[in-house]
């Protein structure tokens, strides 16, 4: 009898290499179709300013073999474990609810939160002034602002169920809302930054209004669109935005008044510091890690109330949320205001940090960013949006540091202009392994008795 199970898991593990082998190939062949012109052949400009192909057939083979090695070893080794975890889950009827938290999951918040107001100083402790700017500037502000960006979008997504693929519309109205408003009226960024996102809280209305009736791809469509000629308006009306050239000069944000520069009632000399512009973008640092606790506050608290239930009714069914007397115009022109504010306040806190605000800023690929980041974090999770966040901004500005790639793929290559296909990858890592993503158990807003953790199994797809 053990002889027979032994043969016949021989047999099958000799079935499942061929599979692996056979998948293997087809992946290869796939990927060397899809980048043979994107990987292997690069053009270029020669001496003679004359238009020349490179070709790259070692960088392709490298391509190639990762993926045929990766979908070998996804067939033969990882699905077959997922799915023998999925069966011996099944069969003890084991739920996927935790019931139990240990420390550091009932402290999670704390620790991040803690870890987060110490991050700059213990930056510029180690770095020095100088050293600290690139790690307090483009791995700390710039991955909080698309945390604020996605817990933004995560109201009109993850809560009100709405597919919105214009978000970056709400963004940019709020940083050209700064823009315009600092430079022609000279106002401070105390008084603009609640005004950009009352401002885009409007836009958010008026985009409301068209899209009651639609849903699903349809809105998706339209609010691409609208996306799109918000951003053909800002290029076209020159007179105003100033068109493809922007905006420069933008003001930037003081400390209630105290400037950031080398004037005398500078914040340096007033403190009696060595100047460096380190202090200014630690003030940054602090300044969006307070709008994105008020992001996370204000989603949190909408959320126990009637218009947060609200919202929920209506992602899981609309239908049914209309025949419960739910008046379902209210409530997306609700999520698409509260979300644009959002919006707009990182837009003007973006503009303050960069002091220059142009279109290429507010394309459609950062709307994409933003979703994905919703998406692979868990849709009305603001814990796993967060944690995707991270991974996905901070891993683009991560390749920015791994020079030494170039020394395994050659000279000529740039890390940072695979970001896009690293996102792909991630996504698709992700779906395979957490279909609902990174956090995709939720909390429920109204419980009996006792609150429970609700598994992605009991959830509508897309909404664990």
């Amino acid at each position: 009898m053990e002889n027979a199970v032994r043969s016949a898991d021989k047999s099958a593990n000799a079935g499942l290499v061929q599979k692996g082998i056979k998948e293997a190939l087809f992946a290869a062949l796939i990927s060397f179709g899809m980048f043979v012109l994107y990987v292997g052949l690069k053009t270029d400009q020669n001496i003679s300013n004359e238009l020349i192909i490179v070709q790259r057939w070692g960088l392709l083979a490298i391509f190639v073999a990762i993926a045929a090695v990766g979908r070998f070893l996804t067939v033969v080794f990882l699905r077959p474990h997922l799915d023998a975890r999925k069966l011996a889950k099944a069969r003890s009827g084991e739920l996927d609810i935790s019931t139990e938290k240990g420390f550091f999951h009932t402290h999670f918040l704390k620790i991040a939160l803690i870890a987060l107001l110490l991050y700059p100083v213990f930056i510029y402790a180690v770095a020095g002034p100088q050293g600290s700017l690139k790690w307090v500037d483009n791995f700390g502000i710039q991955i909080l602002i698309y945390v604020m960006l996605a817990w933004g979008l995560n109201i009109v997504v993850g809560l009100a169920g709405l597919l919105d693929l214009g978000y970056v519309a709400f963004y940019a109205i709020g940083a050209y809302s700064y823009a315009l408003l600092s430079s022609y009226f000279g106002l401070s960024f105390w008084v603009l930054l609640p005004l950009s996102g009352i401002l885009a809280a409007l836009w958010g209305v008026i985009l409301g209004f068209p899209v009651l009736r639609l849903r699903g791809d349809y809105l998706a469509i339209v609010t691409l669109a609208f996306g799109e000629i918000i951003r053909l308006v800002i290029i076209n009306w020159t007179d105003l935005t100033k068109g493809t050239f922007g905006i420069s000069g933008i003001p930037k944000a003081t400390l209630f008044g105290i400037p950031f520069d080398a004037s005398a009632g500078g914040f340096a000399k007033l403190f009696h510091l060595p100047m460096s512009s380190a202090y200014y973008k630690i003030f940054l640092f602090y300044l969006i890690l307070a709008l994105c606790m008020l992001t996370a506050y204000v989603t949190i608290r909408l959320r126990r109330m009637p218009i947060g239930r609200a919202w929920e009714a209506m992602r899981e069914d609309e239908i049914a949320c209309r025949s419960l007397g739910i008046n379902t115009v209210t409530t997306k022109l609700t999520a698409f205001a509260t979300g644009a504010m959002f919006g707009g306040f990182a837009g003007s806190f973006f503009a303050a940090r960069q002091g220059f605000v142009s279109p290429e800023s507010f394309v459609f690929l950062e709307s994409a960013v933003i979703l994905a980041i919703v998406v692979l974090g868990g849709m009305g999770s603001l814990t796993g949006i967060a944690i995707a966040a991270i991974v996905m901004v901070g891993g683009t500005e991560l390749l920015r540091e791994m020079a030494f790639l170039k020394m395994i793929f050659g000279p000529d290559f740039t890390p940072e202009l695979y970001r896009m296909l690293l996102f792909g990858l991630a996504m698709v890592v992700v779906m395979l392994i957490k279909p609902r993503g990174f956090v995709g158990s939720r909390e429920p807003t109204a419980f009996l008795k006792e609150r429970k953790a609700v598994s992605g199994s009991f959830t509508k797809e897309g909404h664990g």
